[in-house]
Protein backbone atom coordinates (compact mmCIF):
# COMPACT_ATOMS: atom_id res chain seq x y z
CA UNK A 1 0.00 0.00 0.00
CA UNK A 2 1.80 3.78 -0.95
CA UNK A 3 1.52 6.20 1.45
CA UNK A 4 1.73 10.01 0.55
CA UNK A 5 2.23 12.52 4.23
CA UNK A 6 1.38 16.44 3.41
CA UNK A 7 3.57 18.10 5.22
CA UNK A 8 3.07 22.02 6.41
CA UNK A 9 5.19 24.85 7.51
CA UNK A 10 4.50 25.14 11.27
CA UNK A 11 5.96 26.67 14.27
CA UNK A 12 6.29 25.70 17.70
CA UNK A 13 3.47 26.98 19.82
CA UNK A 14 5.88 28.50 22.51
CA UNK A 15 8.72 29.64 21.40
CA UNK A 16 7.26 30.38 17.84
CA UNK A 17 10.32 28.74 15.86
CA UNK A 18 9.59 26.81 12.59
CA UNK A 19 9.57 22.57 13.30
CA UNK A 20 7.46 19.99 11.99
CA UNK A 21 3.96 19.42 13.24
CA UNK A 22 3.33 16.69 16.03
CA UNK A 23 0.31 15.67 14.14
CA UNK A 24 1.65 15.78 11.36
CA UNK A 25 4.74 13.26 12.64
CA UNK A 26 2.10 10.99 13.91
CA UNK A 27 0.87 10.92 10.39
CA UNK A 28 4.23 9.80 9.10
CA UNK A 29 4.34 6.78 11.77
CA UNK A 30 1.08 5.85 10.47
CA UNK A 31 2.02 5.95 6.90
CA UNK A 32 5.35 3.38 7.89
CA UNK A 33 2.74 1.33 9.26
CA UNK A 34 1.23 1.06 5.77
CA UNK A 35 4.13 1.58 4.04
CA UNK A 36 8.22 0.56 4.09
CA UNK A 37 9.05 3.59 1.87
CA UNK A 38 6.75 6.59 2.44
CA UNK A 39 6.82 10.39 1.16
CA UNK A 40 6.20 13.15 2.09
CA UNK A 41 4.53 16.31 0.11
CA UNK A 42 5.51 20.03 0.96
CA UNK A 43 4.25 22.88 -0.86
CA UNK A 44 5.72 26.12 0.04
CA UNK A 45 9.05 28.27 -0.57
CA UNK A 46 11.21 26.22 1.53
CA UNK A 47 11.88 22.83 2.77
CA UNK A 48 14.18 23.24 6.44
CA UNK A 49 11.06 23.21 7.96
CA UNK A 50 9.48 19.95 7.12
CA UNK A 51 12.76 18.31 6.63
CA UNK A 52 12.66 16.87 10.15
CA UNK A 53 10.03 14.44 8.53
CA UNK A 54 12.99 12.29 7.41
CA UNK A 55 14.01 11.53 10.65
CA UNK A 56 10.33 10.55 12.20
CA UNK A 57 9.77 7.65 9.20
CA UNK A 58 9.55 9.14 6.14
CA UNK A 59 11.97 7.62 2.99
CA UNK A 60 11.49 10.64 0.82
CA UNK A 61 10.34 14.46 0.22
CA UNK A 62 8.99 15.79 -2.27
CA UNK A 63 9.20 19.76 -2.47
CA UNK A 64 6.68 21.62 -4.27
CA UNK A 65 8.27 25.34 -4.72
CA UNK A 66 5.22 27.64 -4.52
CA UNK A 67 5.64 31.02 -3.65
CA UNK A 68 4.31 32.01 -0.30
CA UNK A 69 1.00 34.10 -1.91
CA UNK A 70 -0.07 30.92 -3.89
CA UNK A 71 -3.07 28.48 -3.68
CA UNK A 72 -1.58 25.23 -2.52
CA UNK A 73 -4.06 22.97 -3.25
CA UNK A 74 -3.78 22.49 -7.69
CA UNK A 75 -0.33 21.83 -6.93
CA UNK A 76 -0.68 19.47 -4.63
CA UNK A 77 -3.56 17.70 -6.80
CA UNK A 78 -1.33 17.56 -9.54
CA UNK A 79 0.99 15.83 -7.34
CA UNK A 80 -1.25 13.37 -5.68
CA UNK A 81 -2.57 12.24 -9.24
CA UNK A 82 0.96 12.05 -10.65
CA UNK A 83 2.43 10.00 -7.13
CA UNK A 84 -0.99 7.69 -7.07
CA UNK A 85 -0.79 7.17 -3.88
CA UNK A 86 -3.32 4.69 -2.14
CA UNK A 87 -3.86 6.41 1.29
CA UNK A 88 -3.01 10.29 1.64
CA UNK A 89 -2.97 11.45 5.16
CA UNK A 90 -2.59 15.08 6.71
CA UNK A 91 -3.04 16.64 9.95
CA UNK A 92 -6.11 18.46 10.44
CA UNK A 93 -4.69 21.74 10.48
CA UNK A 94 -1.71 23.48 10.17
CA UNK A 95 0.13 25.08 13.09
CA UNK A 96 1.63 28.44 11.62
CA UNK A 97 -0.76 30.94 13.35
CA UNK A 98 -3.77 31.47 10.88
CA UNK A 99 -4.61 27.93 9.74
CA UNK A 100 -8.50 26.99 8.90
CA UNK A 101 -8.16 23.11 8.57
CA UNK A 102 -9.61 23.68 5.32
CA UNK A 103 -6.79 22.43 2.82
CA UNK A 104 -7.54 18.51 3.93
CA UNK A 105 -11.04 18.89 2.11
CA UNK A 106 -10.36 21.56 -0.50
CA UNK A 107 -7.56 18.81 -1.91
CA UNK A 108 -10.36 15.86 -1.41
CA UNK A 109 -12.89 17.88 -3.58
CA UNK A 110 -10.03 18.60 -6.24
CA UNK A 111 -9.11 14.97 -6.34
CA UNK A 112 -13.02 13.80 -5.96
CA UNK A 113 -11.71 10.96 -3.12
CA UNK A 114 -13.52 10.19 0.25
CA UNK A 115 -12.13 11.88 3.10
CA UNK A 116 -12.18 10.31 6.62
CA UNK A 117 -11.07 12.36 9.81
CA UNK A 118 -10.20 11.96 13.07
CA UNK A 119 -8.04 8.86 12.34
CA UNK A 120 -6.16 7.06 15.30
CA UNK A 121 -5.27 4.01 14.06
CA UNK A 122 -4.97 2.35 10.50
CA UNK A 123 -4.58 -1.44 8.89
CA UNK A 124 -5.39 -2.94 5.85
CA UNK A 125 -8.87 -4.20 4.81
CA UNK A 126 -9.67 -7.96 4.76
CA UNK A 127 -10.77 -7.27 1.23
CA UNK A 128 -8.07 -6.31 -1.86
CA UNK A 129 -7.92 -2.35 -2.27
CA UNK A 130 -9.70 -1.31 1.10
CA UNK A 131 -8.59 0.32 4.55
CA UNK A 132 -9.69 -0.45 8.04
CA UNK A 133 -9.96 3.12 9.97
CA UNK A 134 -10.35 3.35 13.63
CA UNK A 135 -12.06 6.84 14.17
CA UNK A 136 -12.01 9.14 17.15
CA UNK A 137 -15.56 10.08 18.58
CA UNK A 138 -16.37 12.81 21.04
CA UNK A 139 -16.57 11.71 24.60
CA UNK A 140 -13.75 9.05 24.12
CA UNK A 141 -15.44 6.87 21.81
CA UNK A 142 -14.27 4.99 19.09
CA UNK A 143 -15.63 3.87 15.64
CA UNK A 144 -14.52 1.18 13.26
CA UNK A 145 -14.83 2.52 9.22
CA UNK A 146 -13.67 -0.01 6.20
CA UNK A 147 -13.01 2.48 3.32
CA UNK A 148 -12.21 1.75 -0.33
CA UNK A 149 -8.59 3.18 -1.44
CA UNK A 150 -7.91 5.57 -2.95
CA UNK A 151 -8.73 7.68 0.61
CA UNK A 152 -7.78 10.92 2.59
CA UNK A 153 -7.23 10.44 6.07
CA UNK A 154 -6.74 13.46 9.07
CA UNK A 155 -5.25 12.07 12.09
CA UNK A 156 -6.71 12.74 15.63
CA UNK A 157 -4.25 13.68 18.81
CA UNK A 158 -5.05 10.63 19.88
CA UNK A 159 -3.10 8.41 17.34
CA UNK A 160 0.26 6.76 18.50
CA UNK A 161 2.99 9.47 19.34
CA UNK A 162 5.27 9.94 16.72
CA UNK A 163 8.82 7.62 16.10
CA UNK A 164 11.53 8.69 17.55
CA UNK A 165 14.00 10.96 15.76
CA UNK A 166 16.87 9.23 13.65
CA UNK A 167 19.34 10.87 12.86
CA UNK A 168 20.89 8.51 10.59
CA UNK A 169 17.62 7.73 8.47
CA UNK A 170 17.12 11.55 8.69
CA UNK A 171 20.70 11.73 6.66
CA UNK A 172 19.72 8.61 4.44
CA UNK A 173 16.01 10.30 2.74
CA UNK A 174 16.32 12.34 0.19
CA UNK A 175 14.27 15.45 -1.30
CA UNK A 176 13.05 16.52 -4.67
CA UNK A 177 12.35 20.15 -5.58
CA UNK A 178 10.34 20.93 -8.51
CA UNK A 179 8.31 24.02 -9.86
CA UNK A 180 4.24 23.61 -9.18
CA UNK A 181 2.65 21.95 -12.31
CA UNK A 182 0.48 25.52 -11.94
CA UNK A 183 0.57 28.44 -10.02
CA UNK A 184 -2.31 29.58 -8.61
CA UNK A 185 -1.80 32.85 -6.71
CA UNK A 186 -4.30 34.20 -4.30
CA UNK A 187 -5.80 37.48 -4.43
CA UNK A 188 -6.74 39.91 -1.92
CA UNK A 189 -10.11 40.97 -3.64
CA UNK A 190 -10.75 36.87 -3.03
CA UNK A 191 -10.34 37.09 0.65
CA UNK A 192 -13.14 39.22 2.79
CA UNK A 193 -12.42 40.12 6.48
CA UNK A 194 -15.34 39.89 9.32
CA UNK A 195 -16.43 40.97 12.34
CA UNK A 196 -16.96 38.09 14.47
CA UNK A 197 -20.63 37.73 15.41
CA UNK A 198 -21.63 35.20 18.17
CA UNK A 199 -24.16 32.89 16.95
CA UNK A 200 -27.65 31.87 18.65
CA UNK A 201 -27.31 28.92 20.74
CA UNK A 202 -29.22 26.28 19.84
CA UNK A 203 -31.09 24.47 22.17
CA UNK A 204 -34.03 21.40 22.36
CA UNK A 205 -37.05 22.91 24.09
CA UNK A 206 -40.53 21.17 24.40
CA UNK A 207 -44.05 22.09 25.12
CA UNK A 208 -43.81 25.71 22.43
CA UNK A 209 -46.69 27.08 20.81
CA UNK A 210 -47.18 27.48 17.54
CA UNK A 211 -46.45 30.92 17.64
CA UNK A 212 -43.44 30.71 19.65
CA UNK A 213 -42.03 28.09 16.88
CA UNK A 214 -42.88 30.25 14.14
CA UNK A 215 -41.02 33.27 15.94
CA UNK A 216 -37.55 30.61 16.74
CA UNK A 217 -37.42 29.92 13.19
CA UNK A 218 -37.69 33.62 12.14
CA UNK A 219 -35.09 34.69 14.19
CA UNK A 220 -37.61 36.92 16.22
CA UNK A 221 -36.96 34.97 19.46
CA UNK A 222 -36.49 37.60 22.04
CA UNK A 223 -34.57 35.65 24.64
CA UNK A 224 -31.19 35.17 22.18
CA UNK A 225 -32.10 31.44 22.14
CA UNK A 226 -33.12 29.23 18.69
CA UNK A 227 -35.65 26.62 20.58
CA UNK A 228 -35.65 23.25 18.43
CA UNK A 229 -38.76 21.06 19.33
CA UNK A 230 -37.91 17.68 19.18
CA UNK A 231 -40.89 16.51 17.55
CA UNK A 232 -40.53 18.22 14.32
CA UNK A 233 -43.24 16.21 12.51
CA UNK A 234 -45.98 17.54 15.37
CA UNK A 235 -44.24 20.77 15.32
CA UNK A 236 -44.43 20.97 11.21
CA UNK A 237 -48.42 20.51 11.53
CA UNK A 238 -48.90 22.78 14.54
CA UNK A 239 -47.37 25.40 12.77
CA UNK A 240 -49.45 24.91 9.68
CA UNK A 241 -52.29 25.14 11.48
CA UNK A 242 -51.22 28.35 13.07
CA UNK A 243 -50.06 29.91 10.21
CA UNK A 244 -53.75 28.91 8.09
CA UNK A 245 -55.49 30.64 11.00
CA UNK A 246 -53.50 33.94 9.42
CA UNK A 247 -54.24 33.47 6.45
CA UNK A 248 -51.17 32.25 5.20
CA UNK A 249 -50.67 28.92 4.42
CA UNK A 250 -52.53 27.11 1.35
CA UNK A 251 -55.06 24.39 1.39
CA UNK A 252 -51.69 21.54 1.12
CA UNK A 253 -51.99 18.73 4.08
CA UNK A 254 -50.04 19.10 7.15
CA UNK A 255 -47.90 15.50 5.88
CA UNK A 256 -46.32 17.78 2.82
Amino acid sequence: MKALVLLSESRHPVSGKPCLSRLEAQAARMAAILDPTPAGLHAGPGLETVREALGRGLAHLIHLACAAGDDPVPALAAAVREAAPDVVLAGPRGEGGADTGLLPYALAFALGWPLVPDAVTLSPGADAGTLGIEQALPRGARRRVLVRLPVLVSVHPGAPAPLPFAYARARAGGAVTRAPAGRVPVREADLEERLYRPRPKVMAQAGLTAAERVAALSGGNTRGRVLVDPAPEEAAREILSYLRGLGLAGARSADD
